[in-house]
């Protein structure tokens, strides 16, 4: 099993990444299931990375429609394989719970889970359980 380039283990690599990030800064216990936080208040965009992530995010519902008109479900794929390596550049680019501020590091912490929801969703659509 490759952990690298456009393979499940990656896909699901990313989500275990993210749920680790949200233990820790929450302060949960490993092999728990993960509580995940409250949504922030307002989003904080302070690097390009969280900028080109939340444009990626916000296309699901498209890609979810092109999906069942055109009977694609490969670009389900392709769509999973850009949303990890966007969360992985934001993440090697911005620092989640050592933000500079408790704002910043509340908005990084919402990046996260919505990332997280989203790579569950479509790896569950796909019939690929997520492992936390």
């Amino acid at each position: 099993l490759s952990l690298n380039g456009n393979t499940a283990p990656y896909m699901l690599y990313a989500y275990a990444r993210i749920c680790g990030i949200v233990r820790r800064a929450t302060g949960q216990e490993e092999g728990t299931p993960v509580v995940w936080p409250e949504p922030a208040g307002r989003i904080v965009v302070s690097d390009d990375t969280e900028r080109q992530l939340i444009r990626n995010l916000v296309k699901l519902p498209d890609v979810l429609g092109e999906v069942e008109a055109d009977l694609f479900p490969n670009r389900l794929c392709d769509y999973l394989f850009e949303t990890s390596q966007l969360f992985n550049k934001f993440y090697e680019k911005c620092s989640v719970n050592n933000a500079e501020t408790p704002e910043l590091r509340a908005s990084r912490l919402s990046l996260c889970a919505v990332t997280a929801s989203t790579i569950r969703l479509l790896m569950g659509i796909l019939g690929i359980p997520v492992v936390e």
